[in-house]
């Protein structure tokens, strides 16, 4: 006997009914159509629904690799950079809205859509690629929090990075009670994040007039190599490739019904939910870089990129003993934050690139040493000094990895036997190329000027 829906929720396919993991188990299945959207109701019940994916995908966008480069940019070349801020921004809400269309259209996130599409050659080294991002994006969270639990608790930096691996308790704890707790834990401390900007920026008086006129685009950062290669970190910190495999599979954490009408309004609310999110994302990165601006860039402190001096400096410039505390708070709130979506974006690109389904603790462990390992070796050998560019070549990393994303999801989006009606409109495939072509243009010209 069928079983019957309860009221007001979308059903289930039938066999009648279009069913994209037919025959295929979908990532993070423990997750997959959990989270129910009801039937009729009101734009804000639904938007309340579909709200969370968003906010998982923004904190990649916010995280401690992003304080390195936007303090480094703001301290140096004062409000210059905002304009790059702003790009990167409009580029991660184009791209996380092709993300969640792929996902919803489709009922496949990136990661299996290329293992359909590719060779197993090909398969394989996208996998690595994404893998390689994975470790640098989790290699920036790891001396994040590192950083700011020596700030806060005077932990060394070395037995810091060892602790962050305790992190995966709380990944697992959070996953057993439901996705509903993960996004609201995320939720909460993005706000939180926000919050201590806000405080930051209300004491630091920065010139609105100048940072104004910093959002608009100039032809001197393609010129200036230094400036290139923050403006390319800014990239890579605020565009997080593996970011556009865990949106495509999170969004099919809602139960939506699998007609074409209600697949276009999960499209629709999955988009706004992300776009407002990284709107939140692109506030922190901008007072990230407007502090770093206003307070060190306008004293004559041009090379404050270093997350431990800026805090040491942020409370006797501002004059206000509580700042640097709530600077280091923030912090170490960002980079357990972005250490949450790895783990997902992890078992996301291994179960749908390579069919391998380990436990999560597992996977947890295996992300998380190989950030560790090289921050424990650079650390040891290096010394605490190289902190910060370590921070900076991770995101610089991470920003050409991107390609290696962005390429296959706008084949996909813009493929019609793929994609069906859902296919990229025109204008829109132009645009997601474009896109494309200015990502891959800028890391051969950071290229060319690291080889002169």
């Amino acid at each position: 006997m069928n079983s019957i829906p309860s009221p007001g929720v979308a059903p289930e396919p039938t066999q009648t009914q279009h069913q994209p993991h037919a025959g295929r188990l979908p990532s993070l299945p423990e997750s997959f159509r959990t989270i129910p959207i009801v039937a009729g109701a009101s734009f804000w019940r639904k938007l309340f629904a579909f709200a969370g994916p968003g906010y998982l995908v923004a904190v990649g966008y916010m995280d401690p690799g992003n304080w390195a480069t936007d303090l480094g940019g703001g301290s140096k070349f004062g409000y210059k950079l905002l304009s790059v801020v702003l790009m990167s921004s409009m580029i991660a809400m184009f791209l996380q809205a092709l993300s969640a269309k792929l996902g919803i259209a489709t009922g496949q996130d990136l990661a299996q859509a290329c293992r359909d599409h590719y060779s197993r050659r090909t398969t394989f080294c996208l996998w690595i690629l994404c893998e390689i991002a994975i470790a640098a994006c989790d290699l920036a969270e790891v001396l994040g929090s590192a950083v700011a639990l020596k700030l806060l608790f005077h932990v060394p930096l070395l037995y810091g990075v060892i602790i962050t691996g305790a992190d995966v308790l709380l990944v697992l704890a959070l996953q057993g009670r439901g996705f509903r707790w993960i996004e609201a834990l995320v939720i909460t401390l993005i706000f939180t994040i926000a919050g201590c900007f806000a405080y930051e920026i209300f004491f630091a008086q920065p010139l609105w007039r100048e940072a104004a006129i910093g959002l608009l685009p100039r032809a001197e950062i393609l010129r200036d190599r230094e400036m290139l290669y923050l403006a390319i970190g800014i990239l890579g910190a605020t565009v997080m490739p593996h970011n556009l495999y865990l949106h495509s599979s999170i969004v099919q954490t809602r139960a939506f019904a699998y007609q074409v009408e209600s697949k276009r309004e999960a499209i629709r609310f999955s988009t706004l939910d992300s776009s407002i999110a990284l709107g939140f994302s692109f506030f922190v990165n901008a007072a990230i870089l407007v502090l770093g601006a206003a307070v060190f860039h306008r004293r004559g402190m041009a090379d404050v990129a270093d997350i431990e001096q800026a805090y040491r400096l942020l409370a006797p410039a501002l004059g206000v003993s509580f700042a640097s505390v709530v600077f280091a708070f923030a912090l170490l709130c960002s980079g357990q934050n972005s250490t949450l979506t790895g783990t997902l974006a992890g078992q996301i690109c291994m179960e749908g690139f390579l069919h391998w389904r380990i436990s999560p603790w597992l996977r947890r462990l295996i992300t998380r040493g190989l950030a560790i390992i090289p921050a424990v070796i650079v650390i040891a050998v290096m010394g605490e000094k190289q902190v910060t560019s370590l921070l900076i070549l991770s995101q610089v990393v991470l920003s050409f990895q991107l390609p290696f994303a962005i390429v296959p999801l706008v084949q996909f989006t813009s493929d019609r036997a793929k994609m069906g009606e859902f296919v990229n409109r025109r204008w829109v495939a132009i645009l997601a190329w474009i896109t494309a072509g200015v990502v891959i243009l800028l890391n051969f010209l950071l290229l060319v000027l690291i080889l002169r």
